[in-house]
């Protein structure tokens, strides 16, 4: 009876409890847009996630806006500079979760992306398997007030397409 009491109990405790997880260093955030593309670092934040609670799940993490990578020195001088990212005045673009959702491939997660001090409600479909969670999304800078110089902006396109691997112990 007791080994039972034991069981159902235990069987409780770590269905309600949600793994907080500590990304690798192999983790990946990369962007691409229609004349660029790199990678962002310094990921820092919370993640908590069970996939059978879902309910209690929690992602709060950002990455240093310094940190952008297109290989190209001047290109990520500029993307720093006030024009594009403003590096200086806004240091971390963060994202904040709301809820998740069970889907059929994966999960989406829906929560507050907040980049170049403007806030926007985002829904990220993502994957767990094998410790690696994996998603995309496209934002639109424009909704995050980055307009950059008018001849490169447009270069550059609208649409930024945002892709995360992000291996977690």
């Amino acid at each position: 009876m007791r080994a039972l009491i034991f069981l159902a109990t235990f069987g409780l405790l770590t269905s309600i409890y949600t793994y907080n997880w500590e990304p690798t260093d192999a983790y990946t955030i990369k962007f691409s847009t229609e004349k660029a593309e790199g990678t962002f670092t310094d990921l820092q934040g919370t993640i908590e996630f069970t996939a059978d609670d879902i309910a209690n799940a929690n992602f709060d993490v950002s990455v240093a806006t310094m940190t952008i990578n297109t290989g190209n020195e001047t290109k990520d001088k500029h993307a720093i500079g006030d024009s594009w990212l403003d590096a200086e005045q806004f240091p971390r673009i963060n994202f904040q979760s709301h809820s998740f959702q069970k889907t059929n491939t994966g999960y989406t997660v829906d929560g507050q992306l907040t980049i170049h001090g403007k806030s926007k409600a985002v829904a990220i479909p993502f994957d767990f398997k094998d410790n690696i969670f994996s998603g995309e999304l496209t934002v639109n800078r424009r909704d995050f007030g980055i307009d950059g110089p008018f001849l490169f902006g447009s270069l550059v396109g609208d649409e930024v397409l945002v892709s995360l691997r992000i291996p977690v112990e």
